[in-house]
């Protein structure tokens, strides 16, 4: 198989692809360059590069970061939209990061950047694919529950509303956001709501 084709099929496989992935395969970069310059490929990204007609979610710039800060979980506003449990619409992608890791910084998408300790890090991920990129997004509990804790951030308001939400679309089950609210330290906070919404 030529180079180019073996790039072309990298970028079928996992949606995005970095200079990093095409010399794994042991092409060297100019490739991605070249085939960029041609207009083989879009850049979608500094360094990120996909197929000129393969990127169609409207989430593409939750794949953008995954494929920058893979260990990252998106988290709170982005989460919410991703699952469909807000009105807001946030100009930035929200990120999870573990307490300790470093905070990764470049321009574009513009990123903001939250910590979580070990248990609430790990709490709640799921993995869905965004444009065949393996995206880590914190479940529709998890994510109520963290809007609770960060609600000095983002508002009571949008907090309210995505519990309101969740419930009414059933993508969490009472026991789920009692746990999860255990989990983010906000059962306390959390308590009053819950219990009106039964």
């Amino acid at each position: 198989m030529d180079r180019k084709k073996k790039i072309f099929e990298l970028a079928k496989q996992m949606g995005i692809i970095r200079p990093r992935d095409v010399e794994e395969a042991g092409i060297p970069r100019e490739y991605l360059l070249r085939l960029y310059r041609k207009g083989d490929l879009t850049r979608v990204g500094r360094g990120l590069y996909a197929l000129s007609d393969s990127l169609t979610s409207e989430s593409v710039t939750l794949a953008e970061v995954a494929k920058r800060v893979p260990n990252a979980v998106v988290c709170l506003l982005s989460a919410l939209q991703f699952h469909n449990l807000t009105t807001q619409i946030s100009p930035r992608v929200w990120i999870a990061i573990e307490n300790g890791k470093w905070k990764p910084t470049f321009d574009y998408p513009p990123i903001e950047v939250v910590r979580f300790s070990d248990r609430a890090f790990n709490f709640g991920v799921e993995e869905h694919k965004v444009d065949r990129v393996p995206v880590k997004v914190y479940s529709p509990a998890k994510t109520v529950a963290d809007c609770f804790k960060f609600r000095s951030k983002i508002g009571l308001d949008v907090a309210l509303e995505s519990l309101r939400e969740t419930w009414r679309s059933r993508k969490a089950t009472m026991d789920q956001l009692w746990e999860a609210a255990k989990v983010s330290r906000v059962a306390n906070v959390m308590r009053p709501y819950l219990e009106a919404l039964t």
